[in-house]
C-alpha cells in the first residue's frame, strides 16, 4: 500500500472503530489478533460456563486480554473499572499461569483515565505481573497496519482507487485540520499551554515579530495537538510530520524568512481561507518546535 491507500484504509478503520460497541469491537480485535498472532485463541462465551472471564489468550507466552467497548468510553469510567477488579479476579481464579495482561479498550481514540491506569497498575504489581496495561484503539491500528496488505483489507473491508477519487481529500493533513478547527479555544487559565523559547531561532530564520506572533498564537493549542496524536496512530504521527518536512524542504528551494513561512501555509492549507490557516500555523508552530520546519540555530552563527 502507498501513502494514499494506507489513508483510506485507515478512515475505513476509524469509522468500524466509531461504530464497534460491545461484540462488534470483540469480533474486532479478535480478527485482527488472529492474523497478528498465530497462537492467538479467541474463547467465546459457552452455555453457563461463560468464557471464564478470558476474552482470548497467547497459551504459548501466558499473555491474556480482557475486552470492554461501551457506546460512550467517558461516562462508562465508573462500570469500566469496576469490571476490571471483577474480570482479572475471575481471571486468576480459572486460568494459569498468567504473565502478562491486557485490558482491550474501544476508547474510541480518546485515551484512558488516570484511575483506570492506576488500577491495572496495582494488578500488575500485586500480582507479579510481568506485564500489564490498556490496549486501545490506537493499539490495535498499529498493529493493524503491521499486517500484510491483503489482509489490513480484510479488515477495513475493499475501497476504490483513490487516483479515481476526484473530489474528497482523505490525506492525513487534512484530517488533522479539520480535527484543530473543531476545538474550542484555550481559557486564559488552561495549565498545558507553553509557549517555547524560540527566539534564537525566530532570529536565525529571518522571521519577522508578526510571524512570530502567528507561531506564538498557534502554541496554545499545541497541548489539544499533542493529546489528538498521542491517542493516534503511529502512521498518522510520523504521516504528518513527513509531510510537513516534505512541504518545508519543497518550499524553501526558492523562499526563505517570511516567504518561506507564507509559502508553506499556502501549500498545507485546503483553501486560503483564514480558518484553515489558522490551523496551519497551529501544525507549524509544533513542527517549528521539534526543528522539522525551518532550521536549527548553530553554535556561533548567531
Amino acid at each position: 500500500m502507498d501513502i494514499n491507500e494506507k489513508t483510506i484504509a485507515r478512515h475505513l478503520f476509524q469509522n468500524k472503530i466509531l461504530k464497534a460497541d460491545g461484540q462488534a469491537f470483540e469480533d474486532l480485535f479478535s480478527a485482527i489478533m488472529n492474523y497478528a498472532e498465530p497462537d492467538f485463541q479467541q474463547i467465546k462465551p459457552w452455555g453457563n460456563i461463560g468464557d471464564r472471564k478470558n476474552d482470548g489468550y497467547i497459551k504459548s507466552k501466558g499473555i491474556f486480554f480482557q475486552v470492554f467497548a461501551p457506546e460512550d468510553i467517558e461516562k462508562s469510567y465508573t462500570s469500566l473499572v469496576s469490571k476490571l477488579k471483577t474480570d482479572f479476579a475471575g481471571l486468576k481464579t480459572h486460568w494459569s499461569p498468567i504473565n502478562e495482561f491486557y485490558f482491550v479498550v474501544n476508547d474510541k481514540n480518546k485515551g484512558v483515565n488516570p484511575d483506570s491506569e492506576k488500577l491495572i497498575q496495582e494488578i500488575k504489581t500485586s500480582h507479579k505481573l510481568k506485564k500489564a496495561g490498556f490496549w486501545t484503539a490506537r493499539k490495535l491500528e498499529n498493529i493493524l497496519f503491521e499486517l500484510e496488505d491483503d489482509q489490513i483489507l480484510v479488515i477495513t473491508g475493499f475501497f476504490p482507487d483513490p487516483a479515481s477519487i476526484k473530489y474528497l481529500d482523505y490525506s492525513i493533513l487534512a484530517e488533522v485540520i479539520s480535527h484543530i478547527m473543531k476545538l474550542p479555544l484555550p481559557k486564559d487559565d488552561e495549565p498545558e499551554i507553553r509557549y517555547p523559547d524560540w527566539d534564537d531561532k525566530i532570529e536565525f530564520n529571518n522571521l519577522s515579530e508578526h510571524v512570530a506572533t502567528y507561531l506564538n498564537n498557534g502554541c496554545i493549542q499545541l497541548s489539544s495537538l499533542n493529546k489528538y496524536l498521542k491517542n493516534n496512530s503511529d502512521f498518522l504521527v510520523d504521516s504528518l510530520r513527513d509531510k510537513m518536512n516534505e512541504i518545508y524542504i519543497q518550499e524553501k528551494k526558492d523562499n526563505s524568512g517570511d516567504e518561506l513561512f507564507w509559502a508553506i501555509i499556502n501549500c498545507a492549507s485546503p483553501r486560503p481561507e483564514q480558518i484553515y490557516q489558522i490551523s496551519v500555523i497551529v501544525i507549524m508552530a509544533k513542527y517549528f518546535e521539534t526543528c522539522d520546519i525551518f532550521e536549527e540555530p548553530t553554535q556561533g552563527e548567531m
